[in-house]
């Protein structure tokens, strides 16, 4: 059995929807660094640095960072399912996953945290940090549409369009996309949508 450590409306909603694309049983953990509790507890155990999504193998092997999960997990699973099987589709995809946290992820952490990133730091060099941070996040995602946009599978969403609709929630990646690419917009509304990963997403994002 696997275990995934994660909290709703977190980048742990990738991997679970990958896993249940994939027909992968897993006990889902409720834990994040910023939640106190005995979830907290069991992922620093696991994961010293208390990060999200974490997920750990039936052999207790730890798994952490969300590219990498996905990529265990398509190269794991049925061929073509969550990683394309032709090696020129495969590699694009290897690409975009490792393109995401390099460059959105990274821009959503500054924005979070932009206190992390200069020294001191008062209230208006933050808001000029996070107001920057946001518009190269912005730019990252239009470069992003404009690269991965052709051949990304909305009616079988593999790991690559799994990890793109979810961190594209963040930080007005979403509103930015619809003004200026609403056609790969489009798109990450059909991944949301498709019936093995919709429960995902209302787990995640509908009101409670």
């Amino acid at each position: 059995m696997l275990t995934l450590y994660g909290t709703r409306g977190s980048g742990s909603a990738a991997i679970e929807a990958a896993l249940v694309r994939a027909g992968l049983a897993f006990t889902p953990v409720d834990a994040s660094s910023w939640t106190p509790g005995p979830g907290r507890d069991e992922l620093l155990r696991v994961n010293p640095l208390g990060q999200i999504p974490t997920l750990v193998l039936a052999d207790g092997t730890v798994l952490t960072e969300s590219a990498a999960i996905l990529i265990h997990l398509g190269l794991s699973c049925q061929p073509g399912l969550l990683l394309p099987a032709g090696a020129s589709e495969r590699a694009r995809a290897l690409r975009g996953l490792v393109y995401i946290p390099a460059n959105c992820y990274a821009a959503v952490s500054v924005i979070d945290y932009p206190e992390r990133w200069c020294e001191p730091c008062d209230d208006a060099m933050k808001e000029r940090i996070r107001t920057g941070s946001r518009a190269q996040l912005h730019h990252h995602w239009s470069v992003f549409a404009d690269e991965f946009a052709v051949g990304f599978d909305a009616g079988s969403p593999g790991a690559l369009e799994l990890l793109a609709t979810v961190v594209s929630k963040w930080a007005g990646a979403r509103a930015h996309l619809q003004a200026e690419r609403p056609a790969f917009h489009a798109q990450l509304l059909r991944v949301e949508q498709h019936p093995d990963v919709a429960a995902v997403f209302r787990h995640h994002w509908s009101p409670t």
